[in-house]
């Protein structure tokens, strides 16, 4: 595996389940990725699970307490790397953005906050001190793309250029209509992709979908529902591009499944 030692500005870095069951959540992702995890105290009646590929840490996950529980739903969450987190929050808040958490320190390992964009959509910007956030990517059982999907394109365009300086490509994927590319200075690949909310998916809310790499997506996919997942969109082939289905988890968090065709 490729270590990753940074990430640039506007690179997403890390992923984030926020569950109503950790130990479900643990059993289900460790079976289906092989992740193993760490646990350590995030202050008073707290742990801060970190899940490990090997050696390095792809993902956190924490359980929620009652209140937040009672306000959304398990999820996973997408986390962009900025150079600075206060000016980055000030920026996005001017250009629509709610502010859900103000920038704060996460002891010595960083510093973010937790944004909703005019759309929308939940996702949080991290400053990273001891930790860049996750070891490896781009591999089996890594974060390796992240979408939004959003009810207005348009709208979200303007505030991401706009916030993260991402810069938009749009490609005509036939009869998948037109994707959106998003692009980070000094960063080789493309840092994820937008589209639009379906119409099978009609009144759902804007929202971020981190995928996760797998060597085979049709077998990822069954074995996830043997342990307990549901299929929210069967495995899809993304023409000269890879294989994807989108998958929920036993504690009812959203994860997309994807097997590179390269």
């Amino acid at each position: 595996m490729a270590k990753k030692d940074r990430y640039a500005q506007g690179e997403f870095s890390w992923m984030e389940l926020t569950t109503t069951d950790v130990k479900k959540a643990k059993s289900f992702y460790g079976d289906l990725f092989g992740w193993t995890f760490d646990d350590m105290p995030a202050g008073p009646g707290m742990t801060y699970s970190m899940g490990k590929l090997g050696n390095e840490h792809v993902c956190g996950l924490f359980e929620m307490g009652p209140e937040m529980a009672a306000a959304v739903p398990p999820h996973w969450a997408s986390y962009v790397t900025v150079e600075d987190v206060d000016a980055v929050t000030k920026k996005a808040a001017a250009n629509g953005a709610k502010v859900h958490k103000e920038p704060f320190d996460v002891m010595d390992v960083g510093r973010m906050s937790v944004l909703e964009d005019p759309t929308g959509a939940m996702f949080c910007l991290w400053q990273a001190k001891k930790h860049i956030g996750a070891g490896v990517k781009n591999e089996p059982g890594a974060l390796c793309w992240n979408e939004l999907l959003t009810t207005d394109p348009a709208a979200a365009a303007k505030f991401y250029t706009s916030t993260l300086g991402w810069t938009t490509e749009v490609v005509d994927m036939g009869p998948g209509g037109k994707y959106t590319l998003l692009n980070a200075a000094g960063v080789p690949n493309n840092v994820g992709g937008m589209t639009p909310i379906p119409a099978a998916m009609k009144g759902a809310p804007s929202h971020w979908t981190v995928f996760v790499e797998v060597e085979d997506c049709d077998a990822s996919t069954k074995k996830a529902n043997d342990l307990g997942a549901k299929t929210v969109s069967p495995p899809t082939d993304i023409p000269n591009i890879g294989r994807f289905s989108i998958i929920q988890d036993p504690t009812g968090a959203s994860i997309a499944l994807y097997k590179n065709a390269h």
